[in-house]
């Protein structure tokens, strides 16, 4: 039995990242081709970098990852610590609330954003989307997510150190930067390694409320496949699926560690 579990643990895997694994050999490819491999070259990576719009895009889609992911963290943080203080049938309601946009197809929450900007615009009389509605639009898909990070960091908190601190006279703001903070610190720097990646990654909310000013670099890969092949596409792609990778890396060593600490307190 654990000879076709692993045979079929193989099979799965191959299924998906065979592509990708397509994808990258033909990024180094010596010709303009998707069906003949001759020779190893960078060719694609050099044309790549000197691709002004390609680099606009980057930029653009770097800038709006960072700070969706610093300002939903901070705001994701004290949503959660607002949850968590909450009791009864208030706090299952709050939870079923932040769970909702997570469950939502991705479509769904695109449209009705867009639909809400059109209808504030048009109520001022000024219709321009732009950087601003994109900003807006990634902070909110990604806060539920920083939640789901932060908040059992805080429920397995010793609420009693929390406590002690205000009794030795510690004022409350104090106290929750010098006590809380430090102890629920994983939970915030996972939930904003996760608010850019999930950023970065995004397509189809970008492509809605992104307008013609600006472009992400998702909405700009998905502009070259309507024109003529080009590999570039394929040296792209590969560098945001080697970022992607070390950002889930680093996500996933942090609890890796600490488990290894657990068992090794545990013996």
């Amino acid at each position: 039995m654990k000879a076709l579990s692993r045979i079929y643990n193989f099979l799965v895997f191959a299924f998906l990242y065979a592509p990708i694994a397509v994808m990258i050999v033909y990024s180094f490819n010596g010709i303009k081709s998707r069906s003949v491999l001759e020779g190893f070259s960078l060719q694609w990576y050099q044309e790549l970098f000197h691709d002004s719009v390609i680099m606009k895009s980057l930029y653009t889609s770097l800038l709006l990852a960072v700070l969706s992911a610093i300002i939903s963290t901070i705001i994701g943080t004290a949503a959660a610590v607002g949850i968590n203080a909450s009791r009864g049938i208030r706090k299952k309601i709050y939870l079923a609330v932040n769970n909702i946009p997570m469950v939502n197809p991705d479509i769904v929450t695109a449209v009705s954003m867009m639909i809400l900007f059109v209808f504030v615009f048009s109520t001022l009389n000024k219709f321009e989307m732009g950087f601003g509605t994109l900003l807006i639009a990634h902070i909110t898909f990604c806060i539920p997510y920083v939640i789901l990070e932060v908040l059992p960091k805080i429920k397995g908190m010793d609420s009693n150190i929390y406590n002690a601190a205000l009794d030795l006279g510690c004022p409350p703001i104090k106290s929750f930067i010098k006590v809380v903070l430090p102890q629920i610190k994983p939970g915030i720097v996972t939930g904003l390694i996760m608010a850019f990646t999930l950023s970065l990654d995004d397509f189809i909310i970008s492509y809605f409320n992104s307008g013609s000013t600006v472009q992400t670099l998702s909405v700009t890969i998905f502009s070259m496949t309507k024109k003529p092949y080009s590999p570039k596409i394929n040296a792209l792609s590969t560098l945001l699926f080697t970022a992607i990778l070390i950002l889930l890396l680093i996500i996933n060593l942090p609890k890796d560690k600490n488990s290894v600490k657990k068992k090794g307190a545990k013996k």
